[in-house]
């Protein structure tokens, strides 16, 4: 049964940082494209950042151009992602995802972790 499990998640004052982990089991982690997505109150799950099986192609959403960067550890089984310079309109429910479309679709995901809140004061 594949579990895909997000953490890192938190309350930071806005131009602050975060980083957030996310791990998977029962799948073998080096075949799948990992993304981040989050999701605001009243707003659609959108594609945040994601990375090849083998971590060499990233893809990134405008917003977080510059301020995010995707990384993984296929050895852990992990996916991480640092959040610099935070800003409140960051403010979100941060999911975790596998699948095997290079892409920033949610529909293209097929392994849902249940998400970590990130909150952003301005």
């Amino acid at each position: 049964q594949v579990q895909v499990v997000e953490s890192g998640g938190g309350f930071v004052q806005a131009g602050g940082s975060l980083r957030l982990s996310c791990t998977a089991s029962g799948l073998i982690f080096d075949d799948y494209v990992m993304g981040w997505f989050r999701q605001a109150p009243g707003k659609e799950r959108e594609g945040v950042h994601c990375i090849s099986p083998g971590g060499a192609a990233t893809a990134y959403a405008d917003s977080v151009k510059g301020r995010f960067t995707i990384s993984r550890d296929n050895a852990k089984n992990t996916l991480y992602l640092q959040m610099n310079r935070l800003k409140p309109e960051d403010t979100a429910m941060y999911f975790c995802a596998a699948g095997s479309k290079f892409s920033l679709q949610p529909e293209d995901y097929n392994y849902w972790g249940q998400g970590t809140q990130v909150t952003v004061s301005s």
